[in-house]
């Protein structure tokens, strides 16, 4: 692999390795890697430099509920440091996942997973307004008891779908951006910027410390891309498109679009937030900065994308 080939950045969602349906034991998030992995294997075969990063909601949750419920017999630990976890516990999957596939093709390419701070600001709004669903999904009175319980802010993510949310600012910078570039120029699959990277701030002296928040993965995908200077973002979730009136009867899938259109229709609030608005932010973004396509679809559905024959297919508006 070399510069010449396309680089691709690839935001893997985490409901794609723990589905929300599920109880998310460790030997059902393997396969559900495998499943991923065997998707993203497309991408390899085309010769593409690869980064990829993930999402977390799932996983970071049912560890800020153990958090909950062994607090009299553990310490807590604060949620940054729970990104952190994940992280390295999910990089790992897709790592091993990965090289394994590589072996059993006999193709000669590492994997390596970077542990990725990504610098935000402490006083972001959405500190004090959380977005960011985690955790499982709930009935309104599970929600409402585990909100009275343990302090728990939740919002209803879809008609009768319950979810915890807390704080996700913004991504303004990502650490070790061009060590990242560097491995996947060389031709290395790097998986970077887990969870939307551990949030960190710092103060006048440029000392780090960590935050309380789960960062938007979509957005420090689009961030990571501008920085490894990728021609293509392709985001992985659990809808074969975007759609225009989700949810009604009057629903109508996007195959192809622009930035100039996703404007708007984030103007007349089309997509959903802490849903699929992130995302539509997230794509914006990159295709302003160095981005050529992005394209948003589900896992079965990522071969037709690459050849542009499914999923939603963004580029710049004229």
């Amino acid at each position: 692999m070399s510069r010449q080939n396309p680089t691709v950045i690839i935001a893997l969602g985490g409901n794609a390795i723990s589905p929300k349906n599920e109880t998310g034991d460790i030997k059902k998030q393997f396969e559900h890697t495998r499943e991923s992995l065997n998707a993203m294997m497309h991408f390899v075969s085309e010769r593409y430099n690869i980064c990829i990063t993930h999402g977390n909601g799932p996983q970071v949750g049912a560890e800020l509920l153990k958090n909950e419920i062994t607090k009299d017999i553990i310490p807590s630990l604060p949620l940054g440091v729970l990104v952190a976890n994940t992280q390295g516990a999910i990089g790992y999957m897709i790592q091993q996942t990965l090289q394994n596939e590589l072996q059993l093709k006999d193709i000669d390419r590492e994997v390596v997973t970077f542990i990725s701070q990504v610098i935000v600001d402490k006083d972001d709004p959405t500190i004090q307004n959380p977005t960011k669903y985690i955790g499982k999904t709930y009935s309104e009175n599970e929600a409402k008891k585990l909100s009275n319980n343990y302090g728990w802010v939740i919002k209803e993510q879809e008609k009768n779908v319950w979810r915890r949310v807390v704080s996700s600012p913004k991504p303004l910078y990502i650490f070790n951006g061009n060590s990242v570039k560097h491995l996947v120029d060389f031709g290395t699959i790097v998986v970077a910027g887990g969870g939307g990277g551990i949030p960190s701030y710092e103060d006048k002296d440029g000392i780090l410390y960590g935050l309380d928040a789960v960062i938007d993965k979509d957005m420090s995908a689009a961030l990571l891309g501008r920085v490894i200077k990728a021609e293509e973002l392709f985001i992985i979730t659990d809808v074969d498109n975007v759609c225009l009136n989700y949810g009604s009867k009057n629903q109508s899938k996007i195959s192809k679009t622009n930035t100039n259109e996703l404007s708007k229709w984030i103007s007349e609030k089309q997509f959903g937030e802490g849903t699929m608005l992130p995302k539509i932010h997230a794509a914006n973004y990159f295709l302003k900065h160095h981005g050529q396509k992005v394209v948003i679809t589900s896992l079965n559905k990522i071969e037709e994308a690459i050849n542009g024959k499914a999923g939603t297919i963004i580029t710049k508006g004229k």
